[in-house]
């Protein structure tokens, strides 16, 4: 970290910008997730399109619960074929919900990413308008999100690259 702030720091004397001119910010990406209230309104989205779904896998676990409590329970005084085949059917009932399972997990895994992903847009647009309006040379979080073009040397640094052999 103070090796990216030195360099951050000499870059910006390479390019004759004074720090008296320079106007820099900063966002915290995970407090604005926290208190966007699209978040709050794709995270009860997100309820809304899975809850079926979770209440299905529910009563799937239910279901096979009540089978092996009943196999436990009455085991004794069935038949053995009777029990091979209820043995056979809760292991072919957790094996679909185990498949259930997964599958839900993976689906709201995307459309969960998904959301995040519009949500970032969506601040990092923002961002960029704040940045502009308000006239930053400079706008950090983890990474930067916004930098004018009078400190930007992306230019430079891409013509040394060039000009250094392979």
């Amino acid at each position: 970290m103070k090796m990216k702030i030195a360099l951050f720091l000499g870059l910006l004397l390479i390019t004759n910008v004074s720090f008296a001119d320079l106007k820099i910010g900063f966002v915290n990406i995970p407090a604005v997730l926290e208190k966007a209230p699209q978040a709050e309104k794709a995270k009860k989205r997100l309820e809304q399109e899975f809850s079926p779904r979770d209440k299905q896998l529910v009563a799937q676990q239910k279901e096979i619960q009540s089978m092996d409590d009943r196999i436990a329970k009455d085991s004794a005084v069935m038949g053995a074929s009777e029990r091979t085949n209820m043995e056979r059917d809760i292991l072919n009932k957790k094996r679909d919900a185990k498949r259930a399972q997964q599958e839900f997990s993976e689906d709201f895994n995307v459309r969960r990413n998904e959301e995040l992903g519009k949500l970032q847009n969506r601040i990092v647009e923002v961002i960029r308008g704040i940045a502009k309006d308000q006239s930053y040379d400079l706008l950090l979080t983890d990474g930067v999100i916004y930098a004018s073009d009078q400190i930007d040397v992306t230019a430079q640094v891409q013509q040394k690259l060039a000009a250094l052999p392979n």
